[in-house]
Formats: structure tokens, sequence, C-alpha cells
């Protein structure tokens, strides 16, 4: 067992910013405004198995391709500081043309368990244990269950104004930590960069 809370922490963040479940508030407001109904727990679990899956049997189905943990890793980091650009200049790269459903689509996926975060998990792996990701994974999914229980709470507390404000720092998070995942999977040493 190699738990370490700073690990777990830095990956809570990392993910909290990638699923961006507060800054998905107006999209689930919108489908129930539209009758679709959503189910907190169901949309939780599918989302946390798919994300599970992925964490632990990702490598090996990489492994099958010839692309090794690291390069996915890169891969990943660009696909990081897109939706983080998404996310500060309000600019969409990605398109989403899902379905309108209820819990499992587009909610569970791709809404939570979407590229960005099944992306976010295997690149996560070149540089933090898999039980520490684990446990930051879980307690993320302990939060997209109560926003997905408090949708209209949330909107009451922080207004659109506050979700909009949330959506753009955590982007800028987002943006920093795929440029630490690309140098460190690179071996890109800045740390000397602005010294005298």
């Amino acid at each position: 067992m190699n738990i370490d809370l700073i690990q777990i922490f830095s990956v809570f963040m990392v993910l909290f910013a990638v699923i961006d479940i507060t800054g998905s508030i107006p999209i689930i407001i919108g489908i129930k405004d539209k009758g679709g109904k959503i189910e907190a727990l169901k949309a939780t679990l599918v989302a946390f198995i798919i994300m599970s899956m992925f964490l632990f049997i990702g490598k090996p189905l990489l492994g099958l391709f010839g692309v090794d943990i690291a390069s996915f890793a890169i891969a990943g980091a660009v696909i990081l500081f897109l939706l983080g650009l998404e996310m500060v200049l309000g600019v969409a790269f990605f398109k989403n043309d899902s379905p309108e459903g209820a819990s499992i689509v587009p909610i569970a996926f791709p809404l939570v368990a979407g590229a960005g975060s099944i992306t976010s998990l295997l690149s996560l792996k070149a540089e933090y244990h898999d039980i520490n990701i684990f446990i930051a994974l879980f307690f993320n999914m302990v939060l997209v269950y109560f926003v997905l229980k408090s949708t209209r709470f949330f909107e009451k507390i922080l207004g659109r104004g506050g979700i909009l404000i949330l959506k753009k720092i955590f982007g800028i998070i987002l943006i920093a930590i795929s440029i630490k995942l690309f140098l460190s999977n690179t071996g890109i040493d800045l740390s000397n960069v602005g010294k005298g």
C-alpha cells in the first residue's frame, strides 16, 4: 500500500477539474427542465465503474496497440490543455454530439466518464500510484453524487456567475497540471529557466 495524502489530493484536484461537475450544473438543470429524469446514484455508479475499468485495465488495453503509458500521458496532457483552454476562454474544441438522455447517457457517459476524465486517469498512472488515483476517484464520485442530488441548491447558492468563475479557476489549474504532465513525461527540465 502506497497511500499518500498529497498524491490523493493532487489527483482529486485534477479529476475534479476535468470532470467539472460544478461547471456541468447548467447542463444538468437543462436536462431536468426538459423532463429528463436523472437518478443520481445510478449515474454515479455507472461512471465510477467505467472509470475504474479504465484505471485498472487501461494499461494492458494500450499494450494491444503498442502504446506505453508515458506516450499516452503526453497525448492526455495535450487533451487536458485543450480542455483547460475551453474552460478559460469559453471556446469549444470538442463537439458534444451525444443525444439528450437521462442517467446513463449523457450524464454518466460522456458528461462524467468522458474522454477527458478517462484520458486523465490513464495519464495520471504515469505519475501516481493506482491506489491513490482510485481513492481520489472515489471521493470525486461522492462529490458527483452530491452535486447531481443538489443541482438546484448549488444554482441558488453560486448563481450562474459563480459557476462561471469556478469554471475559469479550474480551467487555469487544469492548464498548469497538463503542462506539468507533459514536461514530466518528455524529460524536459525547466527548473533552471529564468535563473541568471
